[in-house]
C-alpha cells in the first residue's frame, strides 16, 4: 500500500493506493494519523479511489484511524470506494460507522 498526503480547504486527504491488507502499513498509517493529531489536523479524508483490494485487516486499520481521529475531536471520512470495497463495508455493516462519499469534493464539503 502506498499513501499520498495532501491538504485541501482545511482537510487532510490521505490517498491510498494498491492493496490495503494491514501488516506494516497499519503502523505507518497510525503513525501518520498521530502526527496529524499533533499538528492539530483532525479533519481527515481517506480516498479509496486507487485501492485495488482490501481485506479485514485493512478495514481494521481504517477503524483504528477513525477511533484515533474521534478521540482527538475530529473525524475520518472515506470517499471513492469502488463497488467491491463498498459491498465489503455493507456486509460488515461498517457503512453505518463511516461517513462515505462518492467524490472527494463531496467529502471535503462535508466538513464545512
Amino acid at each position: 500500500m502506498k499513501t499520498n498526503v495532501s491538504e485541501k480547504y482545511g482537510c487532510v486527504i490521505i490517498e491510498l493506493k494498491g492493496n490495503v491488507m494491514g501488516g506494516p502499513s497499519t503502523e505507518e498509517f497510525s503513525d501518520l494519523l498521530h502526527s496529524l493529531v499533533e499538528e492539530d489536523k483532525t479533519n481527515v479524508i481517506v480516498d479509496l479511489g486507487k485501492v485495488k483490494f482490501m481485506n479485514s485487516s485493512g478495514l481494521g486499520m481504517l477503524i483504528g484511524g477513525l477511533t484515533t481521529m474521534k478521540k482527538a475531536g475530529g473525524d475520518l471520512r472515506i470517499c471513492r470506494a469502488d463497488n467491491k470495497i463498498e459491498s465489503l463495508l455493507v456486509v460488515t455493516k461498517l457503512i453505518t460507522v463511516f461517513k462515505h462519499f462518492k467524490t472527494l469534493d463531496e467529502a471535503v464539503e462535508s466538513y464545512s
